[in-house]
Order: C-alpha cells, then sequence, then structure tokens
C-alpha cells in the first residue's frame, strides 16, 4: 500500500510556522498536562489504575506491523492520552510528520531535508521524489546487491584469488553503532563462511586484536566516512591499508578495500577503486545511516534480500507513523511518554532492556539516536530551551541486567522508566530458554509496578513499586521486526523534538571536541606546543609527557 498523499494546507503550515512564537511551555496542551499531573496523577499509584479499569490493558495497547506496544503500566490515564493528543496537536506533530516525507528542509541548521525514510520506501510511496537524490537510492541498492553477488559467489575475490569472507566496517558514531548493532541482532542469518568484524575507536586495539585471528587474503575493509576525512575512521583505515600492504603488497589494495563515501578525490587517494564506492546523501544523518550503502557491510554478511526485509520493517513502521491516528500512533505515544516523565515527573534517564540477548548492543544504538538527537539546550530558532530536552538512554540485555543495576530500578530513590523488549520466539537458541528469559521480563515488569511489602518485614526488604515501565512484544527478533524497532525510536525521537522545538538532526556538540582533538595531536606527540589556556590541560600533558619518557 503506498503512503497517503502530502496534505499541502498542513506540510505548509509547519513549512511557514515561527517557532519563536511558540514555546511548547506556552502551550495550553502543556499547561493542562501540568496540572493534571499536579491534581490527578502525581499522588495516584498505578495499582490503583488498574483497580480502577480492569480493560486497561486493552485500552493501553497500540499494534503496528509486528509490534505490540503495552503501556498501561504507566502513569496516564484516558484524560492523560487525551491530552498527549492535544500537545502533539498544539506542535503541528501531524504537520511536521507531512514535512519530513515531502522533503522539507526540517534540518534548519544545515539546511537540508531530512531523509532516511526514503532510503527504506519504494518508488510508489512518492516520498520526497523530487528532492535531489532521491531517485538515485534505487540504483545504489542495486549496485550493492550486484556488489554482494559477486562477493558471495566468487565473482570478486581478494588480491590472490581467495574468497572474501572476511568483512571488517571501519566506522565511528552511526557508520559503527548500526551495522555492528544490527549485524549481531541479525547473527542468525549470516551467510555460511561469512564473518562480520568492526573497528571504531581511534586507540588501535580493535585493529591490533583483529589482525591476529584475520588472514588478510580473504579479507574485505569498508571504510565508511561521508566525507573521508572523519579522523578516527582514517586512522584506522590507515592502519588497515599499511597493514595489507605489509601482507600482500601495494597492488592488493584495490582488492581488499571498498567505501561507503562521496569524496572521491580521497577514495582515488587511498586507491579505492570505483566499482567499489557507494555514494549517500546529505539528507542522511549519520544516526539514521543503516538503510543506506553504510549499511554495505551488513549487506555482505547477511545477503541483500535479508538487507531487504530490514528496509521492508522500516517502511512498515513508517506506513503506521504516517497513518495512524494519534492516539493510535505507537511512535507518537512513546515520544510523549517520554516527554511525560522528563517534563512532568523530572525523570532524568530512561532504560532499554531487551530479553534477546543478540539485541545486546540496541541500548547503546538508541544512546546515540536520542542523546545526539535530544540533548539540546538551544531550539531551532536559536533561543534557549525552556523545558528539560533528551534523557540519558541506558541499558543492557535480559537476565545479565537483572543482576547487574536492578537493584536501583526496584529499591533506589530515582524514577526510572523502562522499556522492555520481549521477542515471543527464540531467534536461534533454545525455546524453554527463551520462555524463562519471557518469564523474567514479565516478572520484573510486575515487581517494577507491584512492589512488595507486607507486615512486619525487615524495611531492606520492601519494594515501594509503582515504577513505570512499557513492553514492546514481538513473535521472533527477524529483519523485519528489527526494522521495525529501529524506525519506532527514530520517530519517537523526532516527535519528541517537534514538540521541544529543537533541532534534532543536527549534532553540533560533537564538532567542539572534534577540532580541539585535532589541535592536541601535536602536543601530545611532542611535535608542537600546546597553545592553548586550560590549566589543568597542560598539566596533563606535562604528566603524559613525563611518563611516556
Amino acid at each position: 500500500m503506498a503512503l497517503r498523499q502530502k496534505a499541502p494546507d498542513v506540510a505548509q503550515s509547519y513549512a511557514n510556522r515561527t517557532l519563536s512564537a511558540r514555546y511548547p511551555t506556552d502551550l495550553i496542551a502543556w499547561r493542562s498536562l501540568k496540572a493534571h499531573y499536579r491534581d490527578e496523577m502525581r499522588g495516584r499509584t498505578l495499582t490503583a489504575l488498574f483497580s480502577r479499569d480492569k480493560e486497561r490493558p486493552a485500552r493501553f495497547s497500540i499494534e503496528a506491523a509486528d509490534l505490540l506496544l503495552d503501556y498501561s503500566r504507566n502513569h496516564v490515564n484516558a484524560s492523560t492520552r487525551k491530552l498527549f493528543v492535544q500537545l502533539a496537536r498544539q506542535s503541528d506533530v501531524p504537520a511536521a510528520i507531512e514535512a519530513m516525507f515531502n522533503g522539507e528542509t526540517i534540518n534548519a541548521t544545515e539546511s537540508r531535508p531530512v531523509l532516511h525514510v526514503a532510503l527504506r520506501s519504494k518508488l510508489s510511496d512518492q516520498v520526497a521524489l523530487e528532492t535531489e537524490g532521491v531517485r538515485e537510492i534505487w540504483e545504489v541498492l542495486a549496485r550493492i546487491e550486484a556488489f554482494a553477488d559477486a562477493v558471495h559467489d566468487g565473482s570478486i575475490v581478494g588480491s590472490t584469488g581467495k574468497r572474501l569472507t572476511d568483512i571488517v566496517n571501519i566506522g565511528i558514531g552511526g557508520s559503527d553503532l548500526g551495522p555492528v548493532m544490527a549485524a549481531r541482532a541479525l547473527r542468525p542469518y549470516w551467510l555460511d563462511g561469512m564473518r562480520f568484524h568492526s573497528v571504531s575507536n581511534v586507540d588501535g586495539t580493535q585493529l591490533a586484536d583483529l589482525q591476529s585471528e584475520l588472514d588478510p587474503e580473504t579479507t574485505l575493509v569498508i571504510v565508511c566516512s561521508k566525507t573521508f576525512t572523519t579522523l578516527e575512521t582514517m586512522t584506522n583505515a590507515a592502519a588497515a591499508r599499511a597493514w595489507i600492504v605489509d601482507r600482500l603488497g601495494e597492488e592488493a589494495v584495490p582488492d581488499h578495500f571498498a567505501a561507503a563515501s562521496t569524496n572521491h578525490a580521497a577514495m582515488d587517494e587511498f586507491g579505492i577503486r570505483p566499482d567499489f564506492r557507494f555514494g549517500f546523501w546529505d539528507w542522511v544523518g549519520g544516526r539514521y545511516s543503516i538503510w543506506s550503502a553504510v549499511g554495505l557491510s551488513l549487506a555482505l554478511v547477511v545477503g541483500m534480500p535479508v538487507f531487504a526485509r530490514l528496509l521492508t520493517g522500516g517502511r512498515q513502521m513508517d506506513q503506521h507513523f504516517r497513518s495512524a491516528p494519534l492516539a493510535e500512533n505507537m511512535p507518537v505515544m512513546l515520544a510523549m511518554l517520554g516527554i511525560w516523565y522528563n517534563n512532568f515527573f523530572g525523570a532524568e534517564s530512561h532504560a532499554v532492556l531487551p530479553y534477546d540477548n543478540r539485541l545486546e548492543r540496541f541500548p547503546a544504538y538508541l544512546q546515540q539516536l536520542q542523546m545526539e538527537s535530544s540533548g539540546k539546550s538551544v531550539r531551532a530558532d536559536g533561543k534557549p530551551v525552556r523545558c528539560a530536552t533528551g534523557a540519558v538512554i541506558w541499558g543492557e540485555a535480559g537476565n545479565n541486567a537483572q543482576h547487574s543495576f536492578y537493584q536501583l530500578l526496584h529499591q533506589g530513590t530515582r524514577l526510572i522508566p523502562v522499556d522492555f523488549l520481549l521477542p515471543v520466539r527464540s531467534s536461534g537458541g533454545v525455546q524453554a530458554q527463551q520462555d524463562l528469559a519471557a518469564a523474567n521480563c514479565l516478572a520484573q515488569a510486575e515487581a517494577l509496578m507491584d512492589g512488595f511489602d507486607e507486615a512486619g518485614i525487615e524495611p531492606y526488604r520492601r519494594h515501594s513499586g509503582n515504577n513505570p515501565s512499557s513492553t514492546i512484544l514481538f513473535g521472533e527478533l527477524t529483519p523485519e521486526t528489527l526494522g521495525q524497532l529501529i524506525a519506532l525510536y527514530e520517530h519517537k525521537v523526532f516527535v519528541e523534538g517537534v514538540v521541544w522545538g529543537i533541532g534534532s538532526f543536527d549534532q553540533w556538540g560533537v564538532e567542539l571536541g572534534k577540532r580541539l582533538a585535532s589541535s592536541m595531536v601535536a602536543a601530545v606527540t611532542g611535535e608542537g606546543d600546546y597553545v592553548g589556556e586550560n590549566p589543568s590541560t597542560r598539566a596533563l600533558l606535562e604528566a603524559l609527557r613525563k611518563r611516556r619518557s
């Protein structure tokens, strides 16, 4: 089914509105939510909400594609949800959704559209087809498929004629977290003989460890850097190149390196063959880029049909997000819950707890997605925000987390909303063990809500309960469900940013540290002097040099 066409009046109103005239705290719905929290919800427990409404789980659940969101264990009632919808409408969320899908310039600080949704669309969906580069998406996907097929069938081999079976992704940020998270999540789909590896940190230890287990003759390195200048990525790429040259000779470089980049001059100098290059576009942010050529390493390991299923899952959530009424819209409700706890309950962090170990890197992926997007103290119009934005995102897989930090969740002093991610069927292990994982997940959610208290028990054994959680249930971790989960949280972050009035798609806060690091290298190596004025930095540089000598 094609996505519905733009409603010009709605999208136009979003594009032309004056952000500076509207702070969320000035909205009627925001003030109503504040009163609702103060007068009705602050003192009401979750158990009381359930006792008043036996149909609560059905009333506070949403299904989208293969996902079921049960948010009944949250501090909300029908009035809360009605106010959520009003806040979304008064914040122009419907218009913002249309503006994104129609390719309007919603990344204001960089003057770009935001079109990761186009990467997983079909041509018939008509997603921003007039935007430069969009019609090239399917050409790039076809080239990736042809390249992956050639590697798999042996048409493309290494410099010595051996098949390329070890895929090393070199990137940083979204160019690492996305492929690494997805590769681990889709481990059962790896093609026979193919192996995935990753290198990101600039300290060199990851590559050093890999070199002891990799055969350079069977290794294909994917360098992911749009500009082909990212310090960490290019430092690691240069080290990998030196390793290949040392073992196989300079002439081997073109057969053992591919790239996701648009800097052809730099790739020429490095030695990347023209047919081993795959581009993407300025309207693809790094943390939203798994759907693009940045996913090349994943496509090589799982095969293009499986990668296409990941795209299908993302598209399914896009269709739901664009067409579902606000009260039944899964990303919108997740976003409103995030705002509710952040801005009204004062929660400072949010835990994501998957009960499938193959999703172990999903919380780390969401850390970048949410904290880089929402970690803003300045609005898109350049004015300071008037409310808290973002939250600290953290988490760990299943029972490992239970034996680590659940003590804080159950008996600590902080309010920490939780998202439980629960597959029904095992993604490759023994189903009886997955049933144990499900039992643990459900028990933890129940304990967080109900707590534990009996007459005569010691105070240190009491659990106060009343801790909120949402559960996202799905049949099995497949390429489709993984795509749906990723897109779900992408859209959640977008809606939060729209309400707060911040730019969710830039990351200027990352740039200062990168610039200072570049200027600091000479001072660390001793090839130059420290030109800054920070006394702590100067003292540490002196201590570093003394210990090095």
